[in-house]
């Protein structure tokens, strides 16, 4: 719950985020290992690590507060990690996945520049000086991270796009004697 007042309210988004992350390192492997893309496989794995400083981050952070340092169930990054799985399961290998890959990891990184500028504000307020520095080391590796995945969507999607691909990508369907090319 998150308390009365705002420093109860910091501490509450910051388990939260820690639970994020956490997820996160579960989650990103496995994207990682779907990417077809070496740039898009790449970015995974680094972004992968960073996220595990992210982590260490907020453990020092709770450490200063003289908290545990535990999560609280972050259901905003479950359902977009979520969503990430359903896509991989429902699209074939090649460039329209690694297009999928690239829309979950934007969604989930969008998410965390929203949580991180709050908890950022937050920290100023009360004065948290060094939570706040290293909360902004944080937030400017989520934006760079989703500056890169838009590079690496930039190639990916055209690649998508292609005819080929397109085929590649569609989902599969039975064939009925209307969509087999026969008369319905």
């Amino acid at each position: 719950m998150a308390g009365n007042t705002l420093k109860e309210l910091y501490i509450d988004e910051l388990r939260d985020l820690y639970d994020n992350e956490n997820q996160l390192i579960k989650a990103l492997p496995k994207l990682a290992k779907a990417a077809e893309s070496r740039e898009l496989k790449s970015g995974i794995q680094h972004h992968l690590e960073q996220t595990k400083e992210h982590a260490k981050r907020i453990e020092q952070i709770f450490d200063a507060l003289g908290e545990t340092a535990q999560g609280k169930k972050c259901k905003g990054i479950q359902g977009i990690i979520s969503e990430g799985n359903a896509a991989l399961k429902e699209t074939p290998g090649g460039p329209v996945r690694d297009a999928a890959i690239i829309a979950s990891a934007q969604r989930a990184e969008h998410y965390e520049i929203a949580a991180y500028g709050t908890v950022r504000e937050f920290a100023q307020l009360l004065s948290e000086n060094e939570a706040a520095s290293l909360i902004a080391q944080t937030l400017d590796e989520e934006k760079e991270a989703d500056k890169k995945l838009t590079e690496a969507a930039q190639e990916v999607n055209q690649a998508a796009r292609s005819p080929q691909a397109e085929r590649e990508g569609a989902p599969r369907r039975k064939a009925t004697s209307a969509g087999a090319g026969g008369e319905g």
